[in-house]
């Protein structure tokens, strides 16, 4: 048995109808623009659950951040309580490389980790500093990039 054969019409490629269109503006620019060569100097690590578990996580990153050939600093600063001289020694970190410093009623952790930042004698500043709004987040930044160190903010919920 056979079929009648119908010519169907040709099938347009995928794309081809969104390639058509202008592209919008904000997506060509994002494309044309050059890639950063420089790192980011800011992160952020958001960490949920028991703080031995958190710490547990957070342990071979800070090892390596305490092993860097770097002859600046690692710096804490308002660590939880649980993150203690014990913890980094058990952690395997390298404490003659750590700078461990807890905010007082002169400055705010924010205030303080800006100073280090700013200061440049930190490679990296590790700060636990909850919420961090967008205007302290810019502070942080401006600080890394005066310092020429990197900023990473760690939030635990």
């Amino acid at each position: 048995m056979q079929f009648p054969h119908t010519s169907l019409p040709a099938q347009l490629p995928l794309f081809e109808a969104f390639m058509a269109q202008p592209m919008p503006a904000t997506i060509k620019t994002v494309l044309d623009s050059p890639w950063r060569a420089e790192p980011e100097v800011f992160s952020e690590l958001s960490l949920r659950g028991a703080a031995e578990n958190c710490l547990s996580l957070l342990a071979p990153m800070l090892r390596e951040l305490s092993e860097q050939q770097d002859e600046r600093w690692l710096t804490l600063i308002a660590p939880p309580a649980s993150l203690t001289q014990s913890w980094l020694r058990d952690a395997g970190l390298n404490r003659e490389r750590i700078l461990l410093l807890q905010p007082n009623g002169n400055k705010s952790a924010l205030q303080l980790t800006c100073e280090a930042l700013r200061l440049g004698r930190s490679h990296t500043v590790v700060s636990w500093i909850n919420p961090l709004n967008s205007t302290a987040r810019q502070q942080l930044i401006g600080a890394a990039l005066m310092g020429q160190g990197q900023s990473l903010n760690i939030r635990l919920g």
